[in-house]
């Protein structure tokens, strides 16, 4: 699995394979939910509190999320990014 962080039980990955929009998976126990790198929840559903960190982690680390993207375009490996604390 592409994980590229873990923190509070949170997991986030990225596939190489994915379509547009800019995006990662996000994992938390039994929920799953895609997060747009530059909006809000694209499909699934995650607990309230999950969310406000998934965002707050988000707002950190958009750049390096983007870079990520852009990686997995050209079929480069994944950086790792810092855990929300």
């Amino acid at each position: 699995m592409p994980e590229i962080c873990r923190f509070f039980g949170i997991v986030i990955v990225m596939f190489a394979d994915d379509h547009n929009p800019p995006h990662f998976h996000v994992k938390y126990g039994n929920h799953r939910a895609l997060v747009g790198i530059n909006s809000e929840v694209i499909r699934g559903q995650l607990p309230l509190r999950v969310v406000k960190l998934v965002s707050q982690w988000l707002d950190l680390h958009r750049d390096e999320l983007m870079e990520n993207w852009e990686r997995l375009q050209r079929g480069e490996e994944l950086m790792g990014i810092e855990p929300l604390k």
